[in-house]
């Protein structure tokens, strides 16, 4: 074995074990500063996830508990009612809690009265719309005939998760609230733009753009109504009217499906998709209700016979 000499400049055994220490101990500290740093982090990144939680329970709970707003206007029997040259009657909005004013036909007038109760993904409703839009417009127009369309959201858990049927009804609210006299229009509008059942349906952009290109306006409030869901509670709180009845001014006892149609207060239980037998139905109601010599609705193809109801 050799040893180092005088001018060895190797480091001895003593020096390389202080350097280890030292060595050592800045580690220690590097760790330390590191795992003081980390924790910070950590710390912060818990409080803001702690935040939003936070935030996001606060925004559930007062959704929940947030009080509901009035109805829209022009629906204040849970309904719409248009008479001649399409035009809307108004009435002021149904407020919270209280309870809808039913529409009054007038037996002396001799209007033949009309009321629909849909569900916009209804594929009948789309069926029986397809079939008598067209002719009860022709009488509506005219004067012969009145017709209330009820929305109610009976399927809101058939389209794949984005309530659909909910979202639509409350579309047609928000049309009813700010353009009324558009709103036989986008009815016709959502019907032939119905999506299938089960499916995800309309997005509300989609939406919005079938009730503007309707013609219903201010389309700044509609879109913004639409987005908000501004009449959720009322539609929520229609159709449970509608389901747990009665329906006034008819002999229905409660709404047990769409489309529920009634004429004089008489259902039609008939074809959907014949428009002679709905309209022999119209002119054996209103003769039922009316005397002969009233007339009865205009351009009304006179059936050959009445069928039995």
């Amino acid at each position: 074995m050799t040893n180092g000499g005088p001018g060895d400049s190797r480091p001895t055994r003593n020096e390389r074990r202080e350097a280890a220490r030292e060595k050592a101990k800045a580690l220690r500290e590097q760790q330390r500063k590191k795992d003081r740093r980390n924790k910070v982090l950590l710390q912060g990144g818990l409080i803001v996830v702690a935040i939003a939680i936070i935030a996001g329970v606060g925004l559930i709970i007062a959704q929940a508990v947030r009080p509901p707003g009035p109805g829209p206007a022009n629906m204040a029997s849970d309904g719409i009612v248009i008479g001649e040259g399409m035009t809307a009657q108004t009435t002021a909005a149904l407020q919270p809690d209280a309870t809808p004013t039913p529409s009054t036909a007038d037996p002396e007038s001799g209007v033949v009265d009309i009321q629909i109760y849909v569900d916009y993904l209804c594929p009948f409703c789309g069926q029986f719309e397809a079939t008598n839009s067209e002719q009860i417009a022709g009488w509506v127009n005219d004067g012969a005939a009145t017709i209330e369309i009820h929305p109610v959201a009976i399927l809101t858990s058939k389209s794949a998760g984005t309530q659909y049927s909910l979202r639509a009804a409350n579309a047609a609210a928000c049309v009813a609230n700010f353009s009324p006299d558009s709103f036989y229009a986008v009815n016709a509008a959502l019907f032939a733009n119905q999506p299938e059942e089960g499916t995800a349906g309309l997005s509300n952009d989609e939406i919005k753009k079938v009730v503007a290109d309707a013609g219903a306006a201010p389309t700044s409030s509609i879109d913004k109504c639409i987005d908000d869901m501004q009449f959720k509670s009322w539609v929520v709180d229609a159709t449970d009217r509608a389901l747990a009845g009665p329906i006034p001014n008819s002999d229905v006892p409660s709404i047990t499906g769409t489309p529920t149609v009634l004429v004089n207060g008489k259902q039609y239980t008939g074809s959907l998709d014949d428009p002679n037998e709905f309209s022999a139905f119209v002119l054996q109601a209103a003769g039922e209700t009316y005397s002969t010599s009233t007339p009865s609705p205009t351009d009304t193809p006179a059936p050959e016979s009445t069928p039995a109801q």
